[in-house]
């Protein structure tokens, strides 16, 4: 049976057929219909296949939001939405790991539409609380529930830095169904009575690995300290390190634990590449990379946001049309960039980490992490801007010699080597001996040179410390030193011989003030006849203590006593 299907499969190549009748007229003739199956096997495996993949409205979704979803072209869910939205429905905690781009927003913005319609929400008491680590990953959550919930009456509110604190207490004061928020301004709204999270039933936590990595996990936990327990919690991270497990747990009770990948996977639909160049022709291989690639548009990464600026302006001077975006940039000078670069104004765009997360640009084509990142997780959420909704993406690094150990620790945790790649005109260059991080650290060549001067300059403290020894045998001659005490002596005879001190003349310039105070007063003595004057009293000595003839009168009364 096996032989006489090879022999009908050869015919059929033979012949150049691949229409289905024909097979199955060739099976009727050469064998009795039992065997017809074995062939139909194969053609109806792709059918069968796809037919239990299933739709949105097989989650429990209303009637609104699934008009909401097939507005916008989406019929199937992706496995993390599958899993996620009838156990978030079923009011369960759930603890969600899934890649960048595989649609974690929408599996708890849908189910959270239909848990919040029925009711309505009191003033400064948000009925649930999405905390998001940047402000640019809230504005992509609030316009997913202006989109997917424009059929019902739900009301959202944006708390983030950069805008008026005025206007979002206005809104709260009106009543919030969702609140969508960073830590940072939501804890300065609590803190100044303009909120209250006692009504908070749903909390949802996206992006921890990031929160982590941004330090606001301390204010996470006083965000959900200030919340009811009988609440409902749903984590999302990128990644489940053993750090953010500890939290989970912390925050979750008996949750649904979904992975629809492997932790810190890349997407298969990215192709990646790795260009290793010397230091000062990273600039060159970029804007090489950038004229070979055929890039409709594309981010480029950077590690510092100095080198954002500095790259920028390199980019303009050769004529590219690029933006600039980073932390330290204004808000509303950040969100014009992002238009334009969304309406295809701007084909490059340089920018940090705060951008590596949460941006949804449809069809991007490439990133260029112009820095190997310091952290390995950064590089899964850089590339996976690119290579969404199953379309090709490209991602290229361009690394230095000295970058061996960032870019091993980033295979390491992708599971795959990054496939070197050349760029045409460019001297290659092979990897560093030495560590990356020896250099960095304490124990490379900068520090042993650093050792030796340290060592040279003790010597020198040593030397003088054993010099003075040598200086101690002078003062042996101790005897002498004893005897000579005598000597000392006409020394400080000579002392006298310093007597010039008189020659400075400031006591004679002194003392011609009293002597003509004293002319004066022999003047006035000789003219009143007054006698020689008193020490105690001096010039102010009154004039009638000075008279002699009140002395007198005294031993007349001293008679007077005497003949009493």
């Amino acid at each position: 049976m096996r032989r006489h299907a090879q022999v009908l499969r050869r015919t059929a190549a033979a012949n150049h057929s691949t229409g289905p009748e024909l097979n199955d007229n060739t099976t009727a003739q050469a064998e009795p219909t039992e065997h017809a199956p074995l062939e139909a096997v194969p053609i109806a495996e792709p059918i069968s296949a796809e037919a239990p993949r299933a739709l949105f409205a097989d989650l429990g979704l209303s009637e609104s939001v699934l008009r909401a979803i097939a507005e916008m072209g989406y019929r199937h869910p992706t496995p993390i939405q599958e899993q996620a939205i009838p156990s978030v429905l079923m009011g369960r905690d759930v603890l969600g790991a899934a890649q960048t781009g595989t649609g974690k927003t929408a599996s708890f913005t849908l189910p959270m539409l239909d848990i919040l319609t029925g009711s309505r929400a009191r003033a400064r008491m948000p009925r649930s609380l999405i905390l998001e680590p940047t402000r640019e990953l809230a504005l992509q959550v609030a316009e997913n529930f202006v989109q997917y919930g424009k059929y019902l009456k739900l009301t959202h509110a944006l708390i983030i830095g950069g805008e008026s604190m005025s206007d979002q207490k206005d809104v709260l004061m009106r009543g919030v169904d969702v609140l969508i928020a960073t830590p940072g301004r939501l804890i300065d709204m609590f803190e100044r009575g303009s909120i209250l999270l006692s009504d908070a039933k749903i909390l949802v936590i996206d992006e921890a690995d990031r929160m982590l990595d941004m330090g606001f996990i301390p204010d996470v936990e006083r965000i959900v300290s200030l919340l009811p327990r009988n609440r409902q919690t749903l984590f999302f991270s990128a990644t489940l390190f053993p750090e953010i497990r500890r939290l989970a747990d912390a925050f979750l009770q008996n949750p649904k634990e979904i992975s629809v990948s492997r932790p810190a996977s890349v997407a298969t639909t990215i192709v990646e590449g790795l260009a290793l160049v010397a230091e000062h022709d990273k600039r060159e291989a970029l804007r090489r990379l950038i004229r070979t690639q055929k890039v409709q548009n594309a981010l480029i990464f950077c590690n510092r946001k100095r080198d954002v600026d500095i790259l920028h302006k390199s980019l303009t001077r050769h004529k590219f049309d690029v933006g600039a975006l980073h932390g330290d940039m204004a808000q509303t000078v950040r969100f014009a960039t992002l238009e334009k670069f969304k309406a295809n104004e701007l084909r490059l765009l340089v920018c940090s980490d705060v951008a590596a997360r949460g941006l949804d640009i449809g069809g991007l084509s490439h990133v260029f992490n112009f820095d190997v990142p310091m952290h390995a997780e950064d590089y899964v959420h850089r590339i996976g801007r690119t290579g969404r909704a199953g379309l090709e993406g490209h991602a290229f690094t361009i690394a230095m010699p000295d970058d061996r150990a960032a870019v091993e620790a980033i295979e390491k945790l992708t599971g795959h080597v990054i496939p070197p790649i050349l760029v045409e005109g460019l001297d290659p260059v092979d990897w560093a001996e030495d560590d990356g991080r020896r250099r960095r650290g304490r124990g490379g060549r900068t520090a042993t040179r650093a050792k030796a001067p340290a060592r040279e300059r003790s010597a020198p403290r040593e030397r003088p410390v054993r010099e003075k020894p040598v200086s101690d045998d002078k003062p042996a001659p101790q005897p002498r030193a004893a005897r000579p005490r005598p000597e000392p002596k006409p020394q400080r005879e000579a002392e006298p011989v310093r007597e010039p001190a008189p020659r400075r003349e400031p006591a004679p310039r002194r003392e011609p003030a009293p002597r003509r105070e004293a002319q004066r007063n022999d003047h006035r003595r000789r003219d009143e006849d007054l006698g020689p004057s008193v020490k105690g009293f001096g010039d102010e000595l009154p004039a009638f203590m000075l008279l002699r003839q009140r002395r007198a009168p005294a031993p007349v009364v001293e008679q007077e006593e005497s003949e009493g």
